[in-house]
């Protein structure tokens, strides 16, 4: 039985619905970075961070590959990245139309 188009798109958002994975993938846009540098910029434990690199590659939105004794990751498709900007830009736009609602209720106050 094939998943409906519908709830594959449901768990592709889902998928970045955790502040870690949303943060690996935003590092990962500058290019191919190794584990232990993921944990650096990130500064969660291991196991958090392991878990959701799971979750990540089982989605399909990372590879990974070894270079020696390293693990290193890399967004799957540049479209991934084109998802966040397009993330970025949405958020961007309702944050200035809450400030511009806030503002007129502000000015309407004060009448």
């Amino acid at each position: 039985m094939t998943v409906p188009l519908y709830q594959a798109k449901a768990e592709l958002f889902r998928t970045l619905g955790h502040p870690v994975r949303i943060r690996v993938l935003e590092l990962l846009q500058d290019g191919p970075k190794p584990v232990r540098e993921l944990l650096t910029s990130i500064e969660v434990e291991p196991s958090n961070l392991s878990q959701q690199l799971a979750v990540l590659r089982q989605a399909g939105m990372v590879s990974s590959s070894r270079e020696g004794s390293l693990v290193v990751y890399a967004l799957s498709t540049p479209d991934v990245a084109d998802l966040l900007a397009a993330g970025r830009r949405i958020l961007g736009s309702l944050l200035t139309d809450r400030d511009e609602l806030l503002a007129q209720l502000r000015s309407a106050g004060q009448q």
